[in-house]
């Protein structure tokens, strides 16, 4: 029996992740039958105990028909048109197929922004524990109406692994067109679906290239990043098709028993760390030398203005930089604690040798995260 499966099947909270080609056509926008079927599986799953959270693409998707775009739009303007009537027909088709079992949902729209801002991530992690408390069903998705570079390839696999830390998830399951990780191309003979990922290095060499339908962003790639990063944090990974949506929520003792079973390699680790790791945009970079990478990754010390040599970038107090060690491998990430102007007059220079308002750490070791 597998760990990692029976932790899916047990958890008490859970985020499920569905993409928009498990929801949509090219032709007729989006599909009832499907949208209904993934419901039915989530509130059998709700209906055993468990907290359910959705992260939903498929905004843009469910957009083509109504504007009659034959393919999904390259720039950008008819992108967020796209959504703008998309997010409205997504938002009411689950409002309908939940109420068929007097469920309320609750709609959550964020960019990759809301998670780089300290502030955001925040209000959307009481916004989402919230709803949950008041027994409404969040139905997450990313607001592609006012995203910018945010629309891209995986938004929102990568944060769907962002919601499910944010919102302390036993488990996360990504749904997809394909029913798994495959060593291989899946529609090639010889290639076989992997069961089980204990460790990302087991992903070394598995090509995770595939050709898209037309419809969404993400691929397989972006799956198993989501995945990789979700584990690494303490969360266990099911990553399955949406046909087997239903298999894949199973609350059976042995869990679910389709799809590639990702085991929580790393412990779970605060909410402030995750975001610093994950999600943080990084505004510049300090050089540090031989001693100052001793201090910070094996003794967790705060990082000195001695142990500095260069400075890269333009960023102010509270802004989010990488700490490399030589020869440009970063490390570690942190909030710095003065602006990109003052630290070359500091830099190289011991505590006692600054000024009395410059004696505090660059960067302090509660606001550092290691990244290697």
């Amino acid at each position: 029996m597998s760990t990692t499966r029976s932790a899916i099947g047990a958890a008490r909270r859970i985020v499920v992740k569905v993409g928009s080609s498990s929801l949509t056509s090219l032709t007729g926008g989006l599909d009832p039958a499907r949208l209904d079927a993934l419901v039915d599986a989530l509130m059998t799953r709700r209906d055993a105990g468990s907290q359910v959270v959705l992260v939903s693409s498929g905004a843009i998707a469910a957009g083509l028909a109504p504007l009659q775009l034959r393919r999904r739009p390259r720039d950008l303007a008819t992108q967020q048109a796209a959504a703008s009537v998309g997010q409205l027909l997504l938002a009411h088709a689950y409002s309908a197929s939940f109420a068929r079992h007097g469920q309320g949902i609750g709609q959550v729209l964020l960019t990759a922004d809301d998670m780089i801002r300290r502030a955001s991530y925040r209000n959307a992690q009481r916004t989402l524990e919230r709803l949950l408390q008041l027994g409404s069903l969040p139905v997450v998705n990313e607001n592609d109406t006012v995203a910018t570079a945010e629309i891209r390839v995986g938004d929102n696999d990568r944060l769907a692994a962002l919601v499910a830390h944010i919102v302390g998830a036993d488990a996360l399951v990504l749904l997809s067109d394909v029913d798994g990780l495959y060593d291989g191309d899946p529609r090639a003979a010889g290639s076989s679906l992997v069961s089980e990922v204990e460790e990302p290095a087991e992903l070394a060499g598995i090509s995770v290239t595939r050709p898209g339908s037309g419809l969404g962003t993400g691929g397989m790639a972006t799956k198993v990043t989501a995945a990789a990063t979700a584990s690494a944090a303490g969360i266990p990974v099911l990553l399955t098709s949406a046909e087997e949506a239903a298999a894949a929520v199973d609350t059976g003792p042995d869990g679910p028993k389709v799809g590639t079973a990702f085991r929580a390699s790393g412990r779970r680790m605060s909410a402030r760390r995750f975001w610093l790791r994950h999600a943080a945009d990084v505004r510049g970079a300090l050089d540090l030398d031989d001693g100052a990478v001793e201090a910070v990754r094996t003794r967790r010390r705060s990082l000195l203005a001695a142990g500095v040599h260069g400075v890269s970038g333009d960023f102010v107090a509270g802004d989010v930089v990488e700490l490399l060690a030589p020869h440009g491998r970063p490390i570690a990430r942190g909030v710095v604690s003065y602006d990109a102007a003052e630290l070359p007059s500091m830099i190289g220079r011991r505590t006692r040798e600054l000024p009395p308002e410059q004696r505090r750490e660059l960067v302090h070791a509660d606001d550092l995260v290691l990244i290697q």
